[in-house]
């Protein structure tokens, strides 16, 4: 086992005891918040720790086994124990590992999903139109609840924007190494020459705020502007001043909604999308030097990185952080992502292994 892995599940070892020790106090309870935060981390650290013991135990047979193979009487079970410990002690070691990564505080949240036209004009945004069906239709197999917060149709169909909300279990995990640049090469329905043309979209993947308080937003510092919703929504929709417009004036970043008939559901609804969208732009900017670094961009939410490439001429779907390169473009648009996401995921495994053994 590395000596940096072996350290951290020593301190983790350590630091298990000491949660029994301040639970098993009679103070322990004085404090109900902070005794649920120290059961929750001796929840998380048991079953880590407990695994290591079976590695440290699994150890000892081995090199017990060893010794024993010196004699003769013995050596029969010895060389059954050594083989069964050499087997089992790589196993171990991997899951050990897979424990100790670290994990991502949002993955079980709820996400904002949105997708913006690029380049490519009336394409880019029936291209934006596909892919927003192609999350629907995967958030419908997983039972997901996908609920249309903004939306801008074009003249000719698809959006030129349209923001999400999906509602689920472990919404993020899944989907937050969608984030990027997402290029289409099609011939296009209005193309008579049958040429091939190039757009692209952006989609973005940030997860849900708990509260509103874990952004902190000056009153001061935000401008609200009521509108006359447009576009569906019947005749009472049209006839007030529903829709919200928020604009954060130190980001600039202006949030819309319309999409209740209510003002202030619409106004929450909006104030939510933008703390999520100041926190993703926060810790966009505090990874930005770390993710630089890194061989695969996976997951760091850069708007302006081509992550994957749509040929339908050719019925491929090509992920270009990992070189992956499917031949069922009809199947992922429909919302058959398992495959991309379980590589993306694998391979964001491999790297965060790769760091722990180094140590960082």
């Amino acid at each position: 086992m590395n000596p940096s892995i072996s350290d951290k599940l020593e301190q983790l070892t350590g630091r298990l005891d000491e949660l029994d020790r301040m639970l098993a106090s009679g103070q322990a309870t004085q404090d109900m918040d902070e005794y649920r935060r120290l059961s929750r981390e001796h929840a998380e650290l048991g079953p880590v720790v407990a695994l290591y013991q079976v590695w440290r135990q699994t150890q000892k047979d081995l090199l017990s086994g060893i010794e024993m193979l010196a004699d003769p009487e013995m050596r029969e079970l010895a060389e059954a124990e050594v083989a069964t410990a050499r087997e089992r002690l790589p196993q171990i070691e991997a899951d050990l590992q897979k424990l100790l990564l670290p994990k991502d505080l949002h993955d079980d949240r709820n996400v904002f999903l949105e997708i913006r036209a690029g380049t490519g004009g009336d394409e880019s945004a029936l291209f934006a139109g596909n892919l927003f069906r192609m999350y629907v239709r995967y958030a419908e197999r997983r039972r997901w609840q996908v609920e249309v917060i903004s939306a801008s149709p074009s003249d000719l169909g698809g959006y030129r924007e349209v923001i999400a909300r999906v509602i689920g279990n472990g919404v993020y995990s899944r989907l937050k190494f969608e984030s990027g640049g997402h290029r289409v090469q099609r011939v296009p329905d209005t193309e008579t020459q049958g040429r091939i043309h190039t757009s692209a979209c952006t989609v973005a993947v940030m997860p849900e705020a708990d509260a509103l308080e874990e952004v902190q937003i000056n009153p001061a510092e935000i401008r609200v502007d009521t509108y006359r919703a447009s576009g569906a929504g019947g005749q009472h929709i049209n006839k007030t001043d529903s829709a919200v417009r928020i604009t954060h004036l130190p980001t600039g970043i202006v949030v819309e909604c319309q999409d209740d008939r209510s003002q202030h559901k619409n106004k929450a609804q909006a104030l939510s999308v933008l703390v999520a969208r100041i926190r993703d732009m926060q810790e966009r900017e505090q990874h930005a030097s770390i993710a630089s670094t890194r061989r695969n961009l996976i997951g760091s939410g850069d708007r302006s990185e081509r992550i994957r490439t749509y040929n339908f001429p050719q019925g491929r779907v090509t992920d270009h952080r990992i070189n992956l390169t499917l031949y069922k473009i009809e199947a992922v648009m429909d919302g058959d992502l398992d495959d991309l996401i379980a590589a993306l995921t694998a391979e964001h495994q491999a790297d965060q292994l790769a760091m722990l053994a180094e140590g960082e």
